[in-house]
């Protein structure tokens, strides 16, 4: 997955847990490719630049704690709290953190990032946090894992052309880009752009028998891309039940029982590049 994309994957589910937690401080980061350290990229309700960019490492503080163990953690008064390490109390203290959550992106039993909340007092961190706290990392490993898998089977093809990911990115942005203007000649100009990427991708006529609407090849370019349903929605303006709708229609009618074989028949059938 494109850095790009992972960004957008973590800002949207950081944005979903502040929402449904109520917590003033979320933040969160993924473990770099190769294994690198996790480092902090987004921020939000931060007053500080104190804690974008620090590395955490295993072991060490509560997302240290989160990273070994697999498994989320949570202080209530951080400055003072017994069962973790301190090598991040400085830049906690600067950003006044006192109660702290840290829950981890697990995918195929590989931590792949953590994903923070906090309160700027010292008080008990109930179950309405925890629970949208947990949910919100579930988005990001769905995105995560639907991403891994379509890489790994598009792997020959990106290899002869490496440019390939960011032309289906685009096209994916495009789609569902194009229902969202209200101009009608802006529109198909847009979606003709679409066509044409198709064509340079080398995209075959789609299958005798396969015909997608509109929307559902929208809902598809949005999951190709890795997007979870919420953050589908988000993207093409519609409602998460409508999303899972028009993608319950797609995988009913190219045959597939989940959202990664419904993209590669999608594929397959010409419906996407």
């Amino acid at each position: 997955m494109s850095e790009r994309i992972e960004a957008v994957e973590l800002r949207a589910a950081l944005v979903r847990l502040r929402r449904g937690s109520g917590l003033p401080v979320v933040f969160g980061g993924l473990v770099q490719e190769g294994g690198l350290p996790l480092r902090i990229a987004e921020l939000h309700g931060a007053v500080t630049p104190a804690l974008r960019g620090l590395t955490i490492s295993p072991g060490n503080g509560l997302g240290g704690k989160c990273l070994a163990l697999a498994r989320p953690c949570a202080v209530t008064d951080y400055p003072v709290a017994r069962h973790i390490t301190h090598e991040y109390d400085l830049p906690v203290s600067a950003e006044g953190l006192r109660s702290v959550i840290a829950v981890p992106v697990v995918v195929r039993r590989q931590v792949r990032g953590v994903l923070y909340g906090a309160l700027r007092d010292a008080l008990p961190l109930g179950e309405r946090v925890f629970d949208a706290a947990v949910a919100a990392a579930r988005d990001v490993e769905q995105a995560l894992a639907v991403r891994d898998e379509v890489n790994r089977l598009v792997e020959p093809a990106e290899a002869s052309d490496p440019s390939w990911e960011e032309v289906r990115h685009a096209y994916g942005e495009l789609r569902a880009l194009a229902p969202r203007v209200g101009d009608s000649e802006l529109r198909a100009r847009l979606l003709a752009v679409c066509g044409r990427l198709e064509s340079a991708a080398g995209v075959p006529a789609p299958v005798a028998g396969v015909a997608l609407t509109p929307r559902e090849t929208d809902v598809l370019a949005a999951v190709a891309s890795g997007a979870t349903n919420a953050a589908a929605a988000q993207r093409l303006g519609l409602r998460p039940e409508t999303v899972k709708g028009y993608l319950r229609s797609a995988m009913r009618k190219l045959g597939a029982h989940t959202r990664l074989e419904a993209v590669v028949a999608a594929r397959r059938a010409g419906a996407l590049p």
